[in-house]
């Protein structure tokens, strides 16, 4: 026994040691880590000096700056600025040599092509002999050198630093403020120079600027756009504009593009062309001192030409977001120009058009990427595919939608189609997509719709995942205008979803794809199955018979799948849908305000007597419920809001909010059968 216990003790006392060990080793670590730390500090703090040295650290032993900057007097220019100095004819072979020099010098190569040619015209030849100072060190200087034939050597406090040969520039920075010589500079050759003083130059790009000022002003003030600006306006939009340079043959805009710019010309010309027939047709041509793209400031507009330019061209240029920024458009009181108005807008506005013939309509093809070339497809449905269209005569946008008539036949759909079209014909109203003509052939039925720019809200929600409530919102207040629209008319929608839901230019949302739409007599049911299951409302799910009632059902799951990303029934089993649908549990994100929680119940109540919208106010309800309490409904059925929306809209060609999907050159299978008659 005593045996065991003092191998007890003795096993508990090389545990004791074991520890003790472990706990001096331990220390070491935490000492040795907590030195490394302090060494990884270190050198973090050198690797920064490293990466982020101060200004002042040229050289080695540079201190830190502790006086102030040393301030630049401005020299006075006189009022009338003349060029005294005589120009200076140079062969051939010299102005080349200067313009090459003024090319690769870093300050220099900043002035333009009439500054330049201004600079070569304008230098004299000085010439030294071996052994003269050209330059100082600590002398004022006045004027800026480049070297034409010669060697010359450059010294700092009596140490060599470099050889200058011909096409070096040097005391340049003297040409824009009197400064001290920083370095010696001493012909060692026979040495000639290009020389220009500060004052000939200075007046150069003086006279150059006031010229151009001028010239942009009255440029600016022929604008139908901008002529009701003030000089001190029009002084602002010169300063935010760009210089831009185009080669021979270079696109400036492009046909069906987005127009985001403004732009007058300066210097050589500009063909406009339109794409007739796949070919582009000249219909004028612009030079110096026109300008084209105006509307593009102020409205969301498409290039209805495309520009060329017509050998080299410069160009001055402003955006339509920095316009907005330096003259706030709500200040402006302009572009009230009836006629250009007319010109944009009429052909939208007018009635369906049954002139529009399948011989006008030209694809709009992909101008980059890997479909470049071929024909923009803008949708894929179970019932064909929508394309991007244009026309030869308005250059005007359409998405035409073009299904199979063989396929209408095979799934029993002439009916549907018929009656889409019947609806959308009848239909005026700015919250639902127009029809402009209905065409068939031989192979297809075309319907040329009116294209809505900004895409998809399907595709918008898929980017961002979910909306903002101020976004959710507007898009539903629009669902609901359509509603109410539909509704006066004795239609039900039954097919709302994101995919089916578009939005304009101007962010404003628009119902599409009327293919379940129908017509019915108030108080009366219908009895067919029809939807997305993830919308369907139970009296479907369940052959009860259904009305204008599934229209808020469905409202009600597109809120909720705005603001959570998805829909609150959803499976990748239909079955397991209608199973969710009917057991009716709605189960809410916790970042749901209470309102969105309150609206998706009323509207997603199981008894389709007891929905919101469907009871004894209608569609009043929707409206008055707190959830839309921000919505002033009179300005958005006058398109006066600003849709929140807008932000979600990309930049670029006209089809960029859209997916893009391979063309498809299989035809469809010709049909006689003359369902398509009235079509």
């Amino acid at each position: 026994m005593e045996k065991q216990l003092e191998e007890l003790r003795q096993q508990l006392q090389k545990q004791c040691d074991i520890n003790q060990e472990l706990q001096k080793q331990n220390k070491d670590l935490e000492h040795r880590l907590q030195e490394k730390e302090k060494l990884l500090q270190e050198l973090q703090s050198n690797y920064e000096d490293l990466e982020f040295p101060s200004p002042c650290s040229n050289e080695a032993n540079a201190e830190v700056r502790k006086s102030r900057a040393a301030v630049m007097a401005p020299e006075p220019i006189p009022e009338n600025l003349e060029i005294t100095r005589a120009r200076v004819k140079k062969s051939v072979s010299e102005a080349s040599l200067i313009v090459k020099s003024i090319q690769k010098n870093d300050f220099l190569s900043r002035l333009d092509d009439e500054q330049t040619a201004m600079m070569v015209d304008l230098l004299v030849a000085c010439d030294f002999s071996p052994g003269s100072d050209v330059i100082k060190e600590g002398s004022e200087g006045d004027g800026m050198y480049i070297v034409a034939a010669g060697e010359l050597q450059v010294t700092q406090a009596g140490q060599e630093l470099r050889t200058l040969t011909s096409g070096d520039v040097f005391g340049e920075l003297a040409i824009l403020y009197n400064c001290k010589r920083t370095a010696t500079v001493k012909a060692r050759t026979v040495v000639r120079l290009w020389c220009m003083e500060r004052q000939t130059y200075r007046t150069i790009i003086t006279n150059k600027s006031k010229k151009k000022r001028e010239q942009l002003m009255g440029f600016l003030k022929t604008s139908r756009t901008l002529k009701d600006l003030n000089d001190v306006q029009l002084s602002k939009i010169i300063d935010s504009m760009e210089e831009v340079k185009y080669q021979d043959k270079d696109v400036i805009v492009r046909e069906g593009t987005e127009a985001n710019t403004f732009y007058i010309i300066l210097k050589g010309e500009v063909l406009v062309s339109k794409n007739v027939n796949g070919y582009q047709k000249q219909i004028r041509r612009m030079e110096k001192g026109q300008h084209f793209g105006e509307q593009a400031l102020i409205r969301e507009v498409l290039r209805t030409a495309t520009c060329t330019a017509d050998g080299p061209v410069t160009c001055f240029s402003i955006d339509k977001e920095v316009f907005e920024e330096t003259i706030p458009i709500e200040h402006l009181e302009l572009f009230d120009d009836s006629k250009v108005l007319q010109e944009a807008e009429t052909p939208e506005k007018s009635s369906p058009s049954s002139s529009l013939k399948l011989k006008d309509l030209l694809p709009v093809l992909y101008q980059e990427g890997r479909f470049q070339g071929e024909p923009v497809t803008l949708g894929l449905g179970g019932f064909g595919r929508v394309e991007l269209v244009t026309t030869i005569q308005r250059g005007k946008y359409y998405a035409m939608k073009r299904v199979s008539k063989k396929h209408i036949v095979a799934k029993r759909q002439e009916e549907h189609v018929l009656f889409e079209k019947k609806i959308l014909k009848a239909l005026q109203s700015d919250f639902i997509v127009r029809l402009h003509a209905a065409i068939k052939d031989t192979r297809y039925i075309y319907m040329v719709m009116e294209f809505c720019a900004g895409g998809e809200i399907w595709t918008k929600l898929k980017e961002v995942g979910r909306f903002t409530e101020p976004v959710a919102v507007f898009c539903t207040a629009c669902v609901v205008e359509a509603y109410a629209y539909l509704h006066k008319k004795n239609i039900m929608y039954r097919d709302l979803k994101p995919e089916n839901l578009m939005l304009d230019a101007q962010g404003y949302v628009k119902l599409v794809d009327f293919g379940f739409a129908k017509e019915m007599v108030r108080g009366e049911k219908t009895y067919s199955f029809v939807g997305t299951p993830e919308y369907m409302a139970p009296e479907i799910i369940q052959n009860q018979g259904h009305d204008f009632a599934v229209d808020f059902w469905s409202l009600g799951i597109l809120i909720y799948e705005l603001l959570a990303g998805s829909p609150p029934f959803s499976s990748s089993e239909p079955q397991k849908i209608y199973a969710k649908i009917l057991d009716g549990v709605l189960k809410y994100p916790a970042y749901l305000s209470e309102a969105a929680k309150s609206i998706i119940s009323k509207l997603c109540r199981p008894r389709p007597g007891q929905r919101l919208g469907n009871t004894k106010n209608g569609i009043k309800d929707v409206r008055h419920h707190r959830w839309f309490s921000s919505m002033n409904w009179h300005k958005l059925r006058v398109g006066q809001l600003e849709a929140p929306t807008v932000r979600l809209i990309r930049k670029g060609p006209c089809y960029i909010n859209f997916d893009r999907f391979p063309y498809d050159q299989a035809k469809a299978d010709e049909e006689f059968s003359g369902w398509d008659k009235d079509f």
